[in-house]
């Protein structure tokens, strides 16, 4: 049993590390093939050729594309993600600063959107001939339809119009709402499709001829069993966080990774950019991790299918 328990978790980190270290790399790379570089800004602003060569040999833009490359992946062996040209502060600095401030948002959102999203969809699956699974299903596929971004601009919308709550940067509300409700439809539909199958398995059919009240069937059994094809998605659950977050923190000004990652590649700031992006690989698959660890909890086959 420990052996099995040992076996999963060393592959599922393996492949979290893999999958930071490849995101990382091939931003970097994509990043640094496309047209322009750091001292872009400063030909346009007619800087002195001095100064700019000065400035590409400090960021090291004047040696081959491939010791670059070299030097950025021991770099990350070494867990460092070089210089930022833009605010010439180290990399990893501002990338736990910006980055801890969209993992709090991101945790506010996720967990706002469970709360919202389960249950609803525990509701919708057991009984989805009710006039209420029914009315709550079709705001949860417009919700699902809406990106984060309208979903901001309404909330922005609503917010200045009735005043109930502040639009001043810097405030969680907001944009909390804007990532977590969409994700909260889609939570909501799967959870809903689970539990649907679980409401026709054998063993709560069985459980339901022994007398088992329905509440406690609904709530307590086909709850528990549905939950593991849900927990497998939250992985790409907090993946479409930080990927809507982008657009979230720059229509609330919220001080994020995502903002920094629009400020990175505006600048052409290519650590930055892959810094951004590790910081996004690390978070990814710190949420797979607790997502299969979940399912492991959950359903102990999972490790040894795995």
């Amino acid at each position: 049993m420990k052996h099995d328990v040992a076996v999963y978790a060393f592959r599922r980190v393996l492949a979290a590390l893999v999958l930071v270290f490849s995101v990382s790399t091939a931003a970097f790379v994509l990043a640094r093939l496309a047209p322009g570089d750091e001292t872009t800004s400063d030909q346009i602003a007619g800087v002195d050729a001095g100064t700019i060569a000065r400035k590409r040999e400090r960021l090291g833009l004047d040696r081959p594309f491939l010791v670059q490359l070299a030097d950025y992946t021991w770099g990350i062996v070494r867990l460092d993600l070089g210089e930022s040209a833009r605010f010439e502060r180290p990399v990893g600095a501002l990338v736990a600063e910006r980055g801890a401030n969209t993992a709090r948002l991101a945790f506010i959102a996720l967990l706002l959107a469970t709360l919202i999203g389960l249950p609803i969809g525990v509701l919708t699956g057991a009984y989805p001939g009710w006039w209420v699974s029914r009315f709550l299903s079709t705001v949860s596929i417009a919700v699902l339809a809406c990106p984060p971004l309208v979903a901001v601009l309404v909330l922005l919308y609503v917010a200045v119009s009735t005043g109930w709550v502040s639009v001043a940067p810097g405030q969680l509300l907001i944009p909390a709402l804007a990532l977590s409700l969409p994700v909260a439809a889609a939570l909501e539909r799967l959870q809903s499709q689970a539990t649907r199958d679980a409401m026709t398995a054998p063993d709560l059919l069985a459980a339901a001829a022994r007398g088992i009240p329905p509440a406690r069937l609904v709530w307590v059994h086909a709850a528990r069993q549905s939950l593991r094809p849900v927990l497998g998605v939250y992985g790409i659950v907090i993946g479409s966080l930080f990927s809507g977050s982008v657009a979230v923190e720059f229509a609330t000004s919220w001080p994020g990774l995502g903002r920094l990652m629009f400020e990175a590649v505006q600048a052409g700031d290519v650590q930055l950019v892959a810094g951004c992006v590790f910081a996004g690989g690390m978070c990814l698959a710190a949420g797979n991790l607790v997502a299969d660890a979940l399912r492991a909890l959950v359903d102990p086959r999972v490790r040894e299918l795995a």
